[in-house]
């Protein structure tokens, strides 16, 4: 009985997802993220933060905590962890000061939405990670500087 009833709904499955192809409601398509190239290709952390978020002027916040390991023995997966307790943040932007393009990445909130992140980045050298918060037209960061003792960047 089972089997007759799985053979059913593969059957079934198969028919709908051709019919799906053939009228084109199921075409594969192209889905890229916002890309805003000349921030992420920046040279100096100012050129970035103005073209990803408007302003170079942060104020320093211990409201954002930024979890990284103080050593990293592989600059090339460097676990980075930050959140914030502000309110009404829109996005978090992540910097490697060092690096020869600084920004590594840049999150994008809704109005109900945790603000927090963790992604694996990579590092040149020893330098400090960074987090950007912005909160309205305000930004507040934060640093926490990492020991690399073998770079990812190709050193």
């Amino acid at each position: 009985m089972i089997d007759a009833t799985r053979r059913t709904l593969l059957k079934g499955s198969l028919a709908a997802g051709s019919v799906g192809v053939a009228a084109g409601l199921l075409a594969p398509r192209l889905a890229l993220a916002d890309w805003n190239a000349a921030a992420f290709q920046a040279k100096d952390i100012p050129t970035a933060l103005t073209g990803l978020m408007g302003s170079d002027a942060p104020e320093t916040s211990d409201r954002i905590k930024i979890k990284a390991p103080d050593i990293a023995e592989n600059g090339a997966v460097v676990p980075v962890t930050v959140e914030t307790d502000l309110e009404g943040v829109t996005s978090i932007a992540i910097i490697a000061s060092k690096n020869q393009t600084p920004l590594i990445a840049s999150f994008d909130f809704s109005g109900s939405a945790i603000p927090f992140v963790s992604t694996r980045i990579k590092m040149a050298e020893t330098a400090d990670v960074v987090a950007v918060v912005k909160v309205g037209d305000k930004l507040y960061q934060n640093a926490k500087s990492v020991k690399v003792t073998i770079g990812g960047c190709g050193g």
